[in-house]
């Protein structure tokens, strides 16, 4: 713990609020919140962490706090700094499963949809449904008993659903005003559960119709019916007040926590949703932060009721979402909200054998690389890699890797400007200075350890341009390989040792993953480089042919050799003049045809 850190803890009120820890680079990692700060701030740097917090901590070089005038001030507060900052150590609910709505539109002749999102336009929306194939197998049926607009725009004659007699074409009729309206309240009807009224309907209209011989209509009747009993008996009712509304339970272990939520629409239970996730705080605490960003983050519909366990702070959650909330203490209600807790509890059990393979091959091997080097733990790797064939067209690349994890929207690629031929070198001088001269313009994020793919010689061309033209003091560290071109040996201090790692651990793993990501985007990106200066340099040159002409062939016939086999009249027909197509056409012409055509041209003039 610094000196800054000690003189805050002593000046911290006793009053609730937000808290926010940052990083040396002075980033946000970190937003809580507590109902009395100089208590929660002052437990991360004082007693025994599991080792998570003790990671979050070990990267804590100041923090700031936000006085509030109440819990729920801090919690509402939380969850729009944790949507600001993004902080890394925070769960940040960027869950893209939207659940499929059947929507009425408000129009004068209204439509039946299926969407995914739920707008305050008005419109009647009846969901979600467990997948969109739920949900259309719903609306096919509907649009079966109920011939409602299909068509966006209307047309201006009668379209198939017309004639298929889903539709009363209100383009081309006059529809009776009460037509529509009767209709929609009949939906309505259906789906929030009065379908057995239009079951008993269509009986009696498929028994009048066999008793008239239309046995053609009652069939269709029939069918119709049996739609609705599949459609509706598919899923299991779990309360008889056909209410809808969300069901929660949570589960602990370990510092994780896994939180399930039971999706009830009328009275039927149609899915769950699973979040798995680490916490800092306290367990009740960090599940009110769940479920605030779980309605307003990810935009879920609120139902008329939520049921939450019993150790959450009820009054929170009321000011978080406008609707019912309770907390059960006995019956059907109290089953659920116990199921969903024990179903937390399992799937947690599942899950963690997994999480921890997952953790040593990524923040476990990142910790255990830290030590084997003896220097701080490296949360953020950038590795370096040079490619180019016999000096022509030489390029360097850059990964970056965070908490062991490739993060591919840093990754950087590099056209060397200043080195003529296959000079390893003096390509990574150049590299190494413009990554870092640009990070110390720009205040970029410095990383905690440099891998170069490469040995001494790259390594000290590294640390020469860091150290002496720069003046920054960055661990960084060389990966050779041996004759099968595979990871090796980790070079690294003063002298460049070989650190000794374990072929089989997760910290030799994780250099073999970086080392090869490297590799392979410098050698895709020289590969790319390659091909495009090849298709320049061979019709560099000819007459007539500019720039926009090359760019307009290679998108045309995609390579040289398309171009090449295409005839004079389709490279003409491109717009580029027959003597200029002429010409590429010879310049792209094989050797022998070319010898042969100097052959005739030189035996033309000797007749002559």
């Amino acid at each position: 713990m610094n000196e800054r850190i000690k003189n805050k803890l002593a000046l911290l009120p006793d009053q609730p609020g937000c808290y926010l820890m940052k990083d040396k680079n002075g980033t946000i990692i970190y937003v809580g919140k507590a109902k009395i700060l100089k208590n929660r701030v002052r437990s991360y740097f004082t007693g025994s962490h599991d080792t998570k917090t003790e990671r979050l901590v070990s990267e804590i070089v100041d923090f700031e706090y936000i006085v509030t005038e109440s819990n729920i001030e801090a919690l509402l507060l939380e969850i729009n700094l944790i949507k600001k900052n993004d902080p890394k150590y925070n769960i940040m609910l960027k869950d893209d499963k939207t659940y499929p709505f059947i929507k009425i539109t408000n129009e004068e002749y209204p439509r039946l949809l299926i969407t995914r999102k739920v707008l305050k336009d008005k419109a009647y929306y009846f969901g979600p449904y467990p997948d969109v194939g739920a949900a259309n197998e719903t609306k096919k049926l509907l649009d079966r008993l109920f011939p409602l607009r299909k068509c966006k725009v209307l047309p201006k004659e009668v379209c198939l659903y017309y004639h298929m007699g889903q539709c009363l074409a209100p383009c081309v009729f006059q529809i009776p005003k009460d037509t529509y309206p009767k209709m929609v309240k009949e939906i309505k009807q259906f789906l929030n559960g009065g379908h057995s009224e239009i079951q008993a309907e269509l009986t009696q209209k498929m028994e009048t119709a066999a008793a008239e011989m239309n046995f053609e209509q009652a069939a269709e009747y029939r069918d119709q019916i049996r739609a609705i009993e599949t459609v509706m008996t598919r899923q299991k009712m779990t309360q008889a007040d056909q209410m809808d509304r969300d069901v929660f339970g949570y589960a602990v272990d370990k510092g994780w926590m896994c939180v399930q939520v039971f999706f009830v629409r009328q009275g039927k239970l149609i899915e769950r949703d699973v979040s798995l996730f680490p916490f800092y705080n306290e367990a009740p605490e960090d599940f009110l932060t769940y479920i605030g960003q779980f309605y307003q983050e990810n935009q879920h519909f609120i139902p008329k009721e939520v049921l939450i366990p019993d150790d959450i702070d009820q009054e929170s959650v009321e000011a978080l979402l406008d609707t019912k909330v309770l907390q059960p203490k006995r019956g059907e209600k109290k089953k659920l909200v116990d199921l969903a807790g024990k179903n937390a509890r399992v799937a947690l059990q599942e899950k963690f054998q997994l999480i921890q393979r997952k953790e040593e091959r990524t923040i476990g091997a990142v910790e255990k690389l830290g030590n084997a080097m003896n220097i701080p733990t490296p949360v953020r790797i950038e590795s370096f890699d040079n490619s180019n064939i016999q000096g022509s067209d030489p390029v360097s690349a850059m990964v970056v890797f965070i908490d062991g994890r490739p993060a591919k929207n840093e990754y950087r690629k590099y056209k060397i400007k200043t080195v003529k031929g296959p000079d390893d070198y003096a390509s990574m001088r150049e590299v190494i200075y413009r990554r870092y001269s640009r990070v110390l313009k720009e205040g970029l994020a410095f990383p905690d350890l440099i891998v170069i793919d490469g040995g001494k010689g790259q390594v000290d061309v590294a640390r020469d341009v860091l150290e002496n033209q720069l003046g920054l003091d960055i661990p960084i560290a060389g990966l050779a390989k041996n004759d099968k071109h595979k990871t090796s040996e980790l070079l690294f201090g003063p002298d460049l040792d070989v650190i000794d790692l374990e072929r089989n651990s997760p910290e030799f793993f994780l250099l073999q993953r970086i080392q090869d990501e490297v590799h392979r985007f410098a050698i895709t990106f020289h590969r790319q480089l390659r091909s495009k200066n090849s298709f320049s340099s061979k019709l560099d040159g000819v007459p007539g042919l500019g720039p926009k002409r090359k760019k307009l062939l290679l998108k045309e016939f995609k390579s040289l050799k398309n171009i090449q086999q295409a005839t004079l009249e389709e490279i003409h027909q491109l717009g580029i003049p027959l003597p200029v197509a002429e010409a590429v056409k010879e310049v792209l012409a094989p050797e022998d045809k070319k010898s042969s055509k100097a052959d005739q041209k030189a035996q033309d003039s000797q007749k002559e």
